[in-house]
């Protein structure tokens, strides 16, 4: 099924055109507030620590709010020139504690795919009512359980704080076996024989690799630092809950803007790339204040037409284009927790399913049997 609607139908590209003093401003109005509060927590907690929650409430914010714009940074969007944005980009990922260039590589393949869940399944790699089918009592349970909203602050941590980190291990363990088995096969292969016939799934380029390494060595860097100035104690009770609140907002907020009742979920064979941004992508009304912090991600239908509009340009644009997006989902903070039922990909109706509906089917062909 092909979408009657063109690209070239859409108003889009003068809300393509960067602004780099907007995006100078942004930077300033979101990592000065953000350095400031932690400057204020410390000497709050000096006085008392119930003076920390409401200040770690606007850390927290403010560190979605960075994550947002590095998002803009990695789609080359946020400022005019590309090498401003990728320098503005990494400094942001040592903020957010992950290494931009790699997760901006990874992002673009979600917008590449967006709607085509033979390609894509989200980053809780979800799975298809089949393959659910054929998994264990104990398995269905861990399954959702692994995908429980709550899930998301464990997930958080481990998205940020662990993940990059274990990368960069992981990846190094693996081209270091990888050197002796090339010696071991031919000892005058030479180093760039071994570099190139090295493929990790931890990074795909070498300038992804260049990227891990150095986002690690500052903030590994930063943190022993910070621990120093600040207190171990302190700062690693204030860094990891703000960090793990941070991540599982943002999670929270990808999630529900793809995975919702109706999204378009496609196989690959009839895919629909104007669908899929149009009708597997939601717009999600929020509160002036937290399209604010989140950088007016919540019109991700229009984000995911054209990824070069930057965020300060993505409400404008929607609002020009309102009256072709009539299939476009539109969601409220209340039907957040809906949408985490919608977690299994059903390929014979290209569409997703929720658990509880699927469950209660596959019950009834044994209650007929019963019967």
């Amino acid at each position: 099924m092909k979408s009657a609607i063109k690209k070239s139908d859409f108003v889009l590209a003068p809300y393509m055109k960067s602004n780099n003093l907007k995006a100078s401003c942004q930077i300033l109005n979101t990592v000065v507030p953000y350095i400031c509060l932690w400057f204020l927590a410390f000497k709050a907690a000096a006085i008392s620590v119930f003076l920390l929650p409401p200040i770690m409430v606007l850390m927290t914010l403010f560190s979605g709010r960075c994550f947002s714009l590095m998002h803009d940074c990695g789609h080359y969007s946020l400022f005019s020139s590309k090498k401003v944005n990728r320098i503005m980009g990494f400094l942001l990922g040592i903020i957010n504690a992950i290494p931009q260039y790699p997760w901006s590589r990874g992002h673009a393949y979600h917008h590449k795919h967006n709607g085509n869940w033979d390609m894509y399944r989200g980053p809780s790699a979800l799975i298809s009512t089949e393959k659910f089918a054929a998994l264990s009592p104990f398995s269905k349970k861990m399954y959702q359980l692994l995908r429980h909203p709550l899930m998301l602050f464990p997930g958080g941590f481990f998205y940020l704080i662990i993940k990059p980190r274990l990368a960069l291990i992981l990846g190094t363990t693996g081209f270091i076996r990888h050197i002796f088995a090339c010696l071991n096969q031919d000892f005058g292969i030479g180093l760039s024989g071994i570099i190139a016939s090295y493929k990790s799934k931890h990074w795909y380029t070498t300038a992804e690799f260049w990227d891990l390494l150095f986002n690690n060595i500052c903030v590994v860097g930063s943190w022993i630092y910070l621990s120093n100035l600040l207190g171990f104690g302190f700062f690693w009770s204030v860094y990891s809950i703000v960090m793990t609140c941070s991540a599982a907002i943002f999670i929270c907020i990808f999630f529900v803007q793809h995975n919702f009742e109706g999204s378009y979920a496609h196989k690959a064979e009839g895919w629909d790339y104007i669908l899929g941004a149009i009708e597997g992508s939601s717009y999600l009304k929020l509160p002036t204040i937290l399209n604010w912090f989140s950088a007016d991600i919540a019109y991700h239908n229009i984000h995911h037409l054209s990824e070069r509009i930057p965020n300060y340009n993505l409400r404008a644009c929607h609002n020009a284009n309102i009256h072709l997006l009539a299939n476009s989902k539109s969601l409220t903070i209340r039907d957040i927790p809906d949408c985490f039922q919608f977690i299994l990909w059903d390929a014979a109706s290209d569409s997703l399913q929720s658990i509880k509906l699927f469950q209660q089917q596959e019950e009834i062909p044994f209650s007929n049997v019963a019967n």
